[in-house]
């Protein structure tokens, strides 16, 4: 039954191609970006979770 709905749709072909390149071009984005962060922005936010200030509860 899906198979008969989807071959009645005209152009079908095109969308597994549109996928792949808009996941492609999404993960060497984000390749891009790694290689190209700075060091000191890694550095302040791998130190975010051990922040002794943050961490204090708020009172209300």
């Amino acid at each position: 039954m899906y198979k008969e709905v989807l071959r009645s749709i005209e152009n079908i072909e095109i969308f597994p191609i549109i996928s792949l390149l808009i996941f492609v071009l999404f993960f060497l984005g984000v390749f891009v970006w790694v290689l190209r962060v700075p060091k000191s922005y890694v550095d302040h936010m791998s130190s975010l979770p051990m922040d002794e200030d943050d961490a204090k509860p708020h009172q209300s």
